[in-house]
């Protein structure tokens, strides 16, 4: 049982975070968009957390690299509508068979693959390449400062329980069927961001139901949050340094809150995510801010029906027919 509190909030680890979003706030007055890619590029050791010692801080930097590299082969994917629709498909079921060997295999399916999904807003570019590597250069400036923090006495959280076997193959199929529905309408669509609806999917969807509902819940609201926030900041129309302060807060808060059982790690990141779109987009917040939503409520819808409702339709043909042949 995950004893962990639902919100818990760490100064020191606040502290870190605002360590983590100098070179973000340095660079702000000068160029916004590039110092909200830098804080961006320190979200994925904010949100993965400190290992207790420092030898095993080494991982720090190789989120950053498996991120980066994630994304950018959902760019590749992205070239070609029907190449990404099935090549989601095929990544999530070897992602979800190859997840039971331990934690390596779970880190593919819990971050490269959601990150591959994201990318599919992409396209391979100059800068793509450039979002990358502020990607693998913040990992690598958080793992350098966590060098400095001190070691702890702690046993790591135990990782959530993977069914095996068959389980876990039956799950890839349904979240590479979620995640491929979501990607094709994204291009149906036309979507300006396909990979919005299918990293939703690929970061909402768990094997275990339970895990499913909490996470569902908590991406919808911490994302409408951090969604209407970008917003009202973009209508209050600050200056490039108050933004640049606020990054640093919210990549503080995201550190900060690292601990907490609930799901709300993607409001920090919708927040930094539109703040990037919306200081470069000609658009109005409300637009931004409704598409969002909907492409986010549409990932989370998809991921409830095929990680619930369709495993409860196929589980009560399955009692019929059982009952049908008795």
């Amino acid at each position: 049982m995950d004893d962990r509190a639902g919100l818990s909030w760490r100064w020191s680890r606040f502290g870190l975070g605002m360590l983590f979003a100098v070179p973000a706030i340095v660079v702000a007055p000068f160029d916004l968009s590039l110092a909200v890619a830098f804080g961006i590029g320190v979200v994925p050791a904010a949100a993965f957390g400190v290992p207790p010692r420092r030898r095993s801080r080494a991982i720090i930097p190789f989120v950053g690299a498996l991120s980066a590299m994630a994304l950018l082969l959902g760019s590749v994917l992205a070239a070609s509508p029907v190449v990404a629709v099935v090549g989601v498909f095929v990544l999530a079921v070897l992602a979800s068979v190859n997840a039971t060997r331990g934690r390596w295999g779970q880190l593919l399916l819990v971050l490269a693959l959601p990150m591959t999904g994201i990318g599919l807003s992409f396209t391979w570019s100059p800068v793509t390449l450039g979002f990358a590597a502020c990607i693998i250069a913040g990992s690598i400036y958080a793992w350098i400062l966590t060098l400095f923090w001190p070691e702890r006495d702690e046993e790591p959280h135990p990782p959530p329980p993977v069914p095996r076997g068959r389980a876990m193959l039956v799950y890839g199929i349904l979240l590479g069927a979620g995640a491929a529905t979501a990607a094709a309408l994204g291009f149906l669509l036309d979507l300006e961001h396909v990979g919005w609806a299918t990293g939703a999917v690929l970061l909402v969807m768990r094997p275990v139901r339970g895990q499913l509902i909490a996470r569902s819940i908590g991406r919808a609201v911490s994302v409408l949050i951090g969604a209407l926030a970008a917003a009202v900041v973009a209508v209050l129309d600050p200056t490039d340094v108050v933004v640049g302060i606020v990054v640093g807060l919210v990549i503080g808060s995201a550190c900060a809150v690292q601990e907490s059982r609930w799901y709300v790690v993607p409001g920090f990141t919708t927040f930094l995510a539109l703040t990037l779109i919306m200081s470069t987009s000609p658009e109005p917040p409300a637009e931004r801010f409704l598409e969002r939503a909907v492409e986010t409520l549409i990932g989370v819808g998809l991921a409830l029906f095929f990680g619930a409702v369709v495993p409860s339709i196929i589980s009560l043909l399955a009692r019929v027919r059982h009952r049908s042949s008795a």
